[in-house]
């Protein structure tokens, strides 16, 4: 598989390693241990079915208290509501017309379809010679049928 002139041996190459270089040295500061004030007591409770719990009690966390909000008046809360609802009537009126104009043009489109058909159907009727009336216009009074001034009873 191999030339017989190739050499099987890996390559000897010089090698050059690089240590990065420190911008600055940074000293840490030396911890000091810091002892509690008090050791604080061990608590060891008896709970109703006999099992016994031991460990420190822990004093309950104050929380921090809360900041006084500024009052606001109510004549700008109302302002303010009263922009934001004619914002909002602003908005739906814009969609309304929008609403209208496009079912107006719908109606109208509608309106000049029937005309189409029914101008198409009286055209129909017009121009098509039927064998019924031979021509004729045949009026039904009471009973009797009148056709072309004759009387037929």
């Amino acid at each position: 598989m191999f030339p017989d002139h190739a050499s099987h041996q890996p390559a000897q190459r010089a090698v050059t390693i690089h240590q990065p270089t420190p911008i600055a040295t940074v000293q840490a500061a030396p911890l000091v241990p810091v002892q509690p004030g008090t050791v604080p007591a061990v608590t060891t409770i008896v709970l109703p079915d006999g099992r016994v719990i031991t460990g420190y009690a822990i004093a309950p966390a104050h929380p921090e208290p809360v900041t006084v909000k500024p009052v606001i008046s109510r004549a700008a809360v109302n302002i303010a509501l009263g922009g934001v609802g004619f914002a909002a009537v602003c908005g739906g009126l814009v969609l309304l017309t929008a609403f209208i104009a496009a079912l107006a043009a719908l109606i109208q489109q509608l309106i000049i379809l029937a005309a189409v058909i029914f101008g198409g159907w009286i055209a129909i009727q017009v121009f098509t010679a039927t064998g019924q009336h031979k021509g004729g216009t045949t009026v039904n009074i009471r009973k009797a049928v009148i056709k072309r001034n004759h009387f037929h009873g």
